[in-house]
C-alpha cells in the first residue's frame, strides 16, 4: 500500500468530532496559582458595595455585577444571585489548568466568567480527559496537542473531550472507529488508546491536525504506549515522575522573596530565579515550547507579572511560596522527560494506514451532525438564575 501522507490521513476533526471553544475568562483575578489568595479577593468583593464592587469585579459587556447566569455545571455553587446583592464565602477554589502546564486555582462560580461553556463543566469529572489543540507557528516545535484530567481554561485551540458525557461514558470517537480499528488490528482498542495514539502521531496538515492511523498493530502498539507516557505526564496524575539520579534538578541557591527575572545558562544548565539558582536544568526543559511561547517563561510569569495597585489581582502572595518551588521542580522535570520522547513521535509514520476514503467506505465517515454537538444531560438539575432550576 502507498505511504501515508497528509492528504491520506484523517483529520482529528473528524475522529473526535466534538469539540468546544476556548473559555473567554473575561477577567484574571478569579483565578491565581494559590487558592488563599482568591479567597481574599473574595472576601474584598464582598466587603465593597455599589460603584466600589462594580469598579472591583471589572465589568466586560458579557459580565457585570448585574448579570442573571445560572450555576456552573457540576459545580457547588456560590449562589446565583445577582452578585451586585451576592455575599457570603467564596465559593470553595478549583483546580484548572490556566496555561500550557500550568495549574493554578479557579473561582468556579459562572458569575465571574464572561463565556464558561458550560457543555464542558458538565462532563468533566475524574473520568474524563481533555485534549487542546495547541496553535504552533511553522516551523515552531512543541506538542500539537496537550491533554489534562483538570477543567481546561487554556485560550490555544479547540477543546476536545475524550467523553461526551460524564463519567467517562460515551466517547467522542467517530461513531464505528473503535470496531474499525479493532477489526484491522485484531485486538481490542479502548477510547483512551485512540487518544494515546492521536496525542502521540498527530500531525499538522493542510486542513488542520491529521491523524494517521495504522494497519500494523506492532506499530499501533509502540504509538499507544508511547502516548500513554505522553498523557501521564501531560496530565500528572498519581506517582510524580523523577528524572535518573545525577540529572535531578535541586535549588542550589534560594530562591529570593520576589524575584525579579528569569534566565538560563546554557554553560552550567541552571536555571537562575533571581539570585536563586535550580540545576541541572535539561536545556529541552527551558526551550520546551507551546505555540510558540516557551512553557517556563510562561509559567513565571504567571506568578510575577506585576498588577495594578487597588485591583482585586493585587491581592497575592507577598514572598514566594516554597510551594511554587516544588511546582517548578516538577514543571521541569515534566518538560525534560517529555522533550526526551520526541525522537521516538517522529517514528510513528505508518507504511500504510486506512485513509480518510477507507473510512468513508467503512460507514466511518462522514461523522453524523449529532456527534459533532453537545451529548443531551436529561438526568439532573442545574440552578438558573435567581435560584430557579432547570432540567437539561
Amino acid at each position: 500500500m502507498p505511504s501515508v501522507t497528509h492528504d491520506d490521513a484523517p483529520l482529528l476533526a473528524d475522529l473526535m468530532p466534538w469539540s468546544v471553544a476556548p473559555l473567554r475568562p473575561g477577567r484574571a483575578w478569579p483565578s491565581a496559582p494559590d487558592a488563599a489568595s482568591l479567597k481574599a479577593r473574595w472576601d474584598a468583593l464582598m466587603r465593597a458595595e455599589g460603584d466600589d464592587r462594580e469598579a472591583l469585579f471589572e465589568p466586560t459587556r458579557a459580565r457585570t455585577p448585574h448579570s442573571a447566569v445560572g450555576q456552573l455545571p457540576g459545580r457547588p455553587s456560590g449562589g446565583t444571585r445577582k452578585l451586585a446583592r451576592a455575599e457570603g464565602p467564596c465559593p470553595e477554589p478549583e483546580r484548572v489548568l490556566l496555561a500550557p502546564f500550568d495549574e493554578q486555582w479557579l473561582i468556579p462560580d459562572h458569575r465571574l466568567i464572561d463565556v464558561a461553556r458550560p457543555e464542558l463543566w458538565r462532563v468533566a469529572d475524574e473520568h474524563q480527559v481533555f485534549a487542546v489543540e495547541t496553535s504552533p507557528p511553522p516551523g515552531a516545535t512543541g506538542p500539537l496537542l496537550l491533554a489534562t484530567s483538570l477543567p481546561p481554561l487554556l485560550r490555544t485551540g479547540l477543546i476536545r473531550p475524550l467523553y461526551r458525557r460524564p463519567g467517562g461514558t460515551e466517547p467522542n470517537l467517530a461513531p464505528g472507529l473503535l470496531d474499525l480499528l479493532g477489526a484491522r488490528l485484531g485486538l481490542p482498542v479502548a477510547p483512551v488508546d485512540v487518544l494515546a495514539w492521536i496525542v502521540a502521531a498527530a500531525r499538522p496538515g493542510p486542513g488542520g491536525a491529521a491523524v494517521p492511523l495504522p494497519e500494523d498493530p506492532d506499530l499501533f502498539g509502540r504509538g499507544v504506549e508511547l502516548g500513554h507516557r505522553m498523557l501521564w505526564l501531560m496530565r500528572r496524575d498519581g506517582e510524580r515522575p523523577k528524572l535518573p539520579g545525577g540529572r535531578r534538578p535541586y535549588v542550589r541557591a534560594p530562591l529570593p522573596a520576589r524575584p525579579p527575572t528569569l534566565h538560563y545558562d546554557r554553560d552550567e544548565e541552571a536555571l537562575c530565579v533571581g539570585e536563586g539558582r535550580i540545576s541541572p536544568v535539561p536545556a529541552a526543559a527551558w526551550d520546551f515550547e507551546v505555540s510558540g511561547a516557551r512553557v517556563l517563561e510562561q509559567w513565571f510569569a504567571g506568578r510575577t507579572a506585576e498588577a495594578a495597585p487597588g485591583t482585586l489581582e493585587a491581592i497575592r502572595p507577598t514572598a514566594w511560596p516554597q510551594s511554587w518551588t516544588s511546582e517548578l521542580l516538577d514543571l521541569i522535570t515534566v518538560l525534560a522527560l517529555l522533550a526526551e520522547l520526541g525522537p521516538r513521535q517522529a517514528d510513528l509514520r505508518p507504511a500504510a494506514c486506512l485513509t480518510a476514503e477507507e473510512l468513508h467506505a467503512a460507514g466511518v465517515l462522514p461523522v453524523p451532525a449529532p456527534a459533532r454537538r453537545p451529548a443531551s444531560v436529561l438526568d439532573h438539575q442545574e440552578e438558573g438564575p435567581e435560584g430557579q432550576f432547570a432540567l437539561l
